[in-house]
């Protein structure tokens, strides 16, 4: 079993439709965070260190999660999707963008 984790900045949108996207494939299990301070769910070294593979949505974000969690990644997968914060929860157009670009890297 994998644990992958998707982060974005409010983990409101980008990262949660992530999340439920992936939740049901076989052999992985999912969980989401953001990397701001007010985020749904503030991201944490606890969920680094739970994760396998460590999926961000833009640059910014693995730059925060590379300077602020340096010593829990330990050689870990961190993936740049490069989506911007341009759509909503569950938005049909990210679903797809998050279907080209996640399935290849598990």
């Amino acid at each position: 079993m994998k644990n992958v984790l998707f982060i974005c900045s409010q983990n409101k949108l980008r990262s949660p439709t992530a999340e439920q996207v992936f939740a049901d494939w076989p052999g992985i299990q999912t969980s989401s965070a953001g990397t701001n301070n007010d985020a749904e769910n503030p991201l944490s070294s606890e969920q680094i260190e739970w994760a396998d593979i460590i999926f961000v949505m833009e640059r910014t974000h693995r730059s925060k999660v590379q300077s602020k969690y340096r010593a829990n990644l330990n050689q870990k997968r961190l993936i740049c999707l490069q989506i911007p914060d341009d759509y909503e929860f569950m938005d049909p157009d990210l679903v797809e963008l998050l279907n080209e670009k996640v399935p290849r890297h598990l």
